[in-house]
């Protein structure tokens, strides 16, 4: 099953595409539903400023799951498809971004993929999820089919260091073709002035699904154990799936009464509440690099997480964040405890996680790092004003 990607300087525009506007695709569930997936595309596409010039691409949506389930998703995926033919004949189409999960999103991924390479129009696979469990539990043609699948790209953007090895080591992909993006999301110019409220409240924020995945039961269960005011303390678990299986548990462990479960929220939703929350909370079992701790550094909310996929990498436990293991309760309500009594360690851990992310999690620099993948296997990229600043400083470093 295995096929020679196409070189970059295979795809040739018919001659009519050098007076049209040039576009990358960025394949995604383009709705809140897609998730991290989701997001991470909105923050490309929307911090284009302004009118494109002519050396640069637009970044446009690609929807490959529409607003309905599972199963009419695929009308918006024959959509997605008829798209990408029509702008490489039309000659505007300069690349496509594709974001790749595991299960349904592979599948309808990898049908965009195998599109763009019937096509000769070169693709760049973006792996958003670990996978390797859901790789493992398939069977051998079918591990043999995502190979290919992964062959095809012209280059394969990972997270980190441990979704690279996988994709080397069971994926099989050329290491020349393995380039690793660090994800990073929009911030205020300044991180909100750090204290104790006027009210004396204390703020704990959680945002995610509301899964024992996310370890919600380990956080329901240390806030009833933790020595700590009750009539002081504020917590937010931000999300939907089993809302309210967890509000009862609140209930039955005594804890509703400083525990708000305000459902699902949208990204203005989402920023007001890390503006006024002193730490976030994510006790997770497994993930790669979530979107919602990088935007607690950006607002400088003190951190205190699991040290689960990439997060272990970039994350320094008692300087920008603080870890506790995972599925341990006692250990996160002694951390809470902690964090929650000691406003020094409180406010460093904010300051700390605030230059971070001026250094690493920036969408400036995220986006510029995506712009070079581009410009390498697209031959243009979008354009970012801002963008050009931290590549004019990287250059004289």
């Amino acid at each position: 099953m295995q096929q020679t990607p196409l070189p970059t300087d295979s795809f040739r525009l018919p001659a009519r595409a050098a007076r049209k506007e040039r576009y990358i695709y960025i394949a995604v569930p383009w709705s809140p539903t897609g998730g991290g997936m989701f997001k991470v595309a909105e923050y490309l596409i929307r911090a284009q400023a302004g009118k494109t010039p002519g050396h640069a691409a637009e970044l446009r949506p690609l929807d490959t799951y529409g607003p309905g389930s599972a199963w009419t998703s695929l009308i918006a995926l024959a959509k997605a498809m008829w798209m990408i033919v029509r702008g490489r004949f039309e000659g505007g189409l300069a690349g496509v971004h594709v974001n790749v999960a595991e299960r349904l999103s592979l599948f309808r991924k990898s049908m965009i993929v195998i599109t763009c390479s019937l096509l000769r129009v070169p693709v760049v696979i973006h792996l958003h999820a670990q996978m390797k469990n859901f790789y493992r539990s398939l069977p051998g043609p079918a591990q043999a089919v995502v190979r290919w699948i992964f062959s095809l790209a012209s280059t394969v953007i990972v997270i980190g260091s441990a979704p690279r090895r996988f994709v080397l080591e069971e994926l099989c992909v050329d290491p020349r073709k393995v380039e690793i993006v660090i994800n990073g999301v929009p911030g205020p110019a300044q991180a909100p002035v750090r204290g104790i409220a006027a009210d004396g409240i204390r703020r704990v924020l959680f945002v995610g699904r509301l899964t024992e995945l996310k370890g919600v039961l380990e956080l329901l269960e240390a806030l009833a154990q933790a020595k700590i005011d009750r009539n002081a303390i504020e917590v937010t678990l931000a999300g939907n799936n089993q809302v309210e299986r967890f509000r009862q548990k609140a209930k039955d462990l005594g804890i509703d009464s400083f525990v708000k479960f305000p459902g699902w929220c949208n990204q203005e939703q989402i920023d007001e509440l890390m503006s006024k929350s002193d730490v976030l909370v994510l006790p997770s079992h497994d993930e790669v690099l979530p979107l919602v701790v990088l935007e607690a550094l950006a607002y400088g909310v003190a951190v205190v997480c699991t040290p689960v996929g990439e997060l272990p990498m970039v994350l320094s436990d008692g300087e920008n964040a603080r870890f506790v293991p995972v599925g341990d309760a006692d250990k996160l309500a002694a951390v809470l405890e902690d964090v929650l009594g000691d406003d020094e360690l409180l406010l460093r851990l904010g300051r700390n996680g605030r230059t971070l992310y001026e250094q690493q999690f920036s969408l400036e620099r995220f986006f510029t790092s995506v712009a070079r993948v581009h410009q390498r296997h697209f031959g243009i990229a979008g354009h970012l004003p801002a963008a050009e600043t931290v590549l004019a400083d990287e250059a004289l470093q």
